[in-house]
């Protein structure tokens, strides 16, 4: 008799184990479980990062990325038939969509900065890309200097434009700045010869470029206007056990070999439907970023 409480005490404890085990899921990843579903927010034209292709199928660098992150949820919620559905997103919908229980992961071409993470949260960083222009290789301008006294496009409202604004009047460049609507009416005017350069995200000019009509008379600047500016996968913020997962899922891939073959994949190889090379190597900076995960927001803490 003298070991029936003990006997009642363990068993209570079990009885108690089971529903508080059950309960432990929260947030997205009690979400995910019980509609058997997880969303990836994607882009249908933001190549190569998320765009859809010749079979009408989205790809993409980060949808590779978040095919990943989906089969670590899988095992973490020990669910292998777990559907993984796309929702599209926009600029202007992409956070709303995310904050509202829409879409789960948000894989494009986002920028983690300070100011989004007051709404959302960001995993490891998966691209770096910074401010620099384009021209023609026949004009032979290697650095911002060479533009001196020169017409140079940017896109109206970017932050592109407000660097090469600063640019021209802390070095006194004398540039004529031309604000153009989007990025293919800025590229027009470089093509025409109505500017000489064209300034925006690295990875931007790169394709722009690539998809022209000659390809090989543009040359992208080695000089930079600003620090490499981090890409992020979005997710809800405040979700700790989700982000956990998510972390450590592209923590593993970046510092394995397979994020070098997915790297070139969409970047140093042709890609469809039109079989286009980007042609952008990994630089350094994002090197150095894949080795050492992180979700800092700050440019300079890249500048490597």
């Amino acid at each position: 008799m003298r070991l029936l409480p003990p006997l009642l005490t363990l068993l209570a404890a079990l009885s108690l184990a089971a529903p508080a085990q059950a309960e432990a899921l929260t947030g997205t990843l009690k979400k995910i479980k019980d509609s058997n579903r997880l969303v990836l927010g994607v882009r249908d034209t933001a190549p190569p990062f998320s765009y859809i292709d010749q079979n009408q199928k989205v790809v993409g660098f980060a949808i590779d990325i978040c095919m990943k992150i989906a089969d670590a949820v899988k095992r973490e919620l020990k669910m292998p038939g777990l559907e993984v559905g796309m929702e599209f997103v926009n600029s202007s919908s992409r956070i709303p969509l995310i904050t509202n229980g829409t879409v789960d992961l948000e894989c494009g071409t986002t920028t983690n900065n300070a100011e989004r993470k007051k709404q959302v949260a960001f995993t490891n960083t998966h691209f770096l890309t910074a401010t620099r222009f384009v021209s023609k290789k026949d004009q032979h301008i290697a650095s911002l200097d060479d533009l001196r006294g020169k017409s140079i496009a940017s896109v109206a409202g970017s932050t592109n434009i407000l660097m090469l604004i600063k640019a021209n009047n802390d070095r006194k460049l004398g540039i004529t700045v031309i604000a153009a609507k989007d990025v293919p009416e800025a590229f027009l005017l470089v093509e025409t010869g109505r500017a000489a350069a064209f300034v925006m995200d690295d990875v931007q000019l790169s394709v722009v470029a690539a998809q022209s009509k000659e390809p090989a008379v543009y040359v992208v600047s080695d000089e930079t206007l600003s620090n490499p500016e981090p890409y992020g996968i979005m997710m809800r913020k405040d979700d700790p056990a989700f982000k956990a997962v998510v972390d450590r899922a592209t923590a593993d891939l970046y510092r394995s070999p397979e994020i070098q073959t997915i790297y070139d994949r969409w970047f140093l190889k042709p890609v469809p439907p039109r079989g286009l090379n980007y042609n952008v190597p990994l630089s350094p900076a994002l090197r150095w970023a894949f080795a050492h995960p992180t979700d800092e927001s700050d440019p300079a803490f890249y500048a490597h």
